[in-house]
């Protein structure tokens, strides 16, 4: 009898749950549909927001009001993340899913640039800074909510879901793209297909507030919210006293952001615009690349709690570095190569997103934990993420498009260069 209680005791403590875990993801879900709808359909909207007699100079404007929004993503995850730290996860994460979804909604409604002037772009601006600020306190509040809430020995596996769920959110927005442009002509994306998909995950947002309902707090964040309360600047702690932390997260995050907007957001215009593909077929491929990079995450996520962190991240990093070059040479106007160069370089990135919670929140203690995570994560995202589109854009106009990808190897060298410091953390508790 004492034996069947033990083993129930093992099997209810390795049992996941999956109400919790989708429910804490789902908000980073919608936050990267709409963030990703954004990229993927901008070739279809910049011109109804921008003069559309000169296309580069839409496309330039869309993608500008794209990076600069992720300028607010540092100050958004400085914020909801001491907001997180002081108030508790569940309150953050309902403000930033909050504040995705009315952007989502507000988009899909905007009057366009013949309507109105040159207030379309601005009130387009508005929508994708309230965005940002979400975007930057939804992932520090959520990775540290899923590590917290995980045991130990379980860690990767709990961050697996944070990815897990991204992956399929912008797997229905790749889906929603293949749709819309199988369904739709160019005239009808350009004027109103676009919207459609603003719409959709302005409603993803709500269902994603109604599930979040239903959380309860981290024990980790309870038994340290008076400590949390009792620090003061923050910030200035996370550098003065963690600062092999935080070069380790700058580092990590270099590649972890180029890896994303390479593959899931700038290869689509680039593929489109410069590599004279279908639009259809470069979203097909996104799509069966999107469905192996969920299938890949649970079980990265295990192998990191089996193997340890370190050596899933080196290999991620190597094989980027030897990759990505000679995958941008296969970027043309053909489904097969489309799908070959989706499928290596999303089979790759799963390895980093899948311990991305895990990784940042073991870097730091949990009266700091997602004012750390929301400020420096963000912050490299800005800087490198959000001006992924702009710089491969600016680089296909004058006609050197693989120097992005050259980029890209150098950053992840850096990043190799940088785990080999990390202190190996599987099976231990966090701080």
């Amino acid at each position: 009898m004492a034996q069947t209680a033990r083993q129930q005791a093992a099997d209810e403590r390795h049992r996941l749950p999956v109400k919790t875990l989708v429910s804490a993801s789902i908000g980073n879900a919608v936050e990267w549909f709409d963030w990703t709808v954004y990229a993927t359909f901008l070739v279809y909207f910049a011109g109804q927001f921008f003069p559309s007699e000169n296309r580069a100079l839409a496309l330039i404007g869309t993608t500008s009001t794209y990076a600069l929004a992720f300028f607010f993503r540092p100050l958004g995850g400085v914020l909801i993340g001491r907001f997180a730290d002081l108030r508790g996860r569940k309150a953050g994460m309902l403000l930033t899913i909050l504040l995705m979804a009315g952007g989502s909604l507000v988009i899909a409604i905007l009057p366009t640039y013949e309507q109105v002037g040159w207030l379309a772009p601005v009130l387009l601006l508005v929508a994708r800074i309230a965005q940002g600020l979400s975007l930057g306190g939804e992932v520090s509040g959520a990775s540290a909510y899923l590590a917290e809430i995980a045991p130990a020995e379980r860690r990767g596996r709990y961050s697996a879901f944070f990815y897990i769920s991204t992956g399929s959110a912008l797997l229905l927005a790749s889906l929603l793209g293949v749709l819309l442009t199988g369904v739709l002509d160019q005239g009808q994306l350009e004027s109103y297909g676009w919207r459609i998909a603003f719409a959709v995950g302005g409603l993803l947002g709500l269902v994603g507030l109604w599930l979040r309902r239903s959380l309860t707090e981290s024990e980790s964040f309870e038994e340290n919210a008076e400590k949390a309360r009792a620090t003061t600047h923050p910030l200035l702690r996370t550098v003065r006293e963690h600062p092999r932390s935080v070069l380790q997260l700058i580092a990590i995050t270099l590649l972890n952001t180029l890896s994303y907007y390479t593959f899931f957001s700038a290869l689509t215009p680039f593929a489109i615009n410069f590599r004279d593909a279908d639009g259809n077929e470069v979203f097909i491929a996104l799509s069966i690349g999107t469905a192996l990079f969920i299938a890949l995450c649970y079980p990265y996520g295990a192998l990191s709690d089996r193997v340890g962190r370190k050596p899933v991240l080196l290999t991620w990093a190597a094989a980027t570095a030897v990759l990505v070059v000679p995958l941008s040479y296969l970027v043309r106007d053909d489904l097969l190569s489309l799908i070959v160069v989706f499928c290596v370089g999303l089979a790759l990135y799963a390895a980093m997103a899948s311990l991305a919670p895990a990784i940042m929140s073991e870097l730091f203690p949990t009266e700091l934990r997602a004012t750390g995570i929301g400020a420096w994560y963000n912050l490299t995202v800005a800087i490198f993420g959000g001006t992924a589109p702009l710089v491969i854009t600016a680089l296909s106009n004058r006609d050197v498009p693989t120097v992005f990808f050259w980029y890209v190897a150098v950053a992840a060298v850096i990043t190799f260069l940088a785990v080999l410091t990390l202190r190996e953390t599987k099976g231990t508790d966090l701080r």
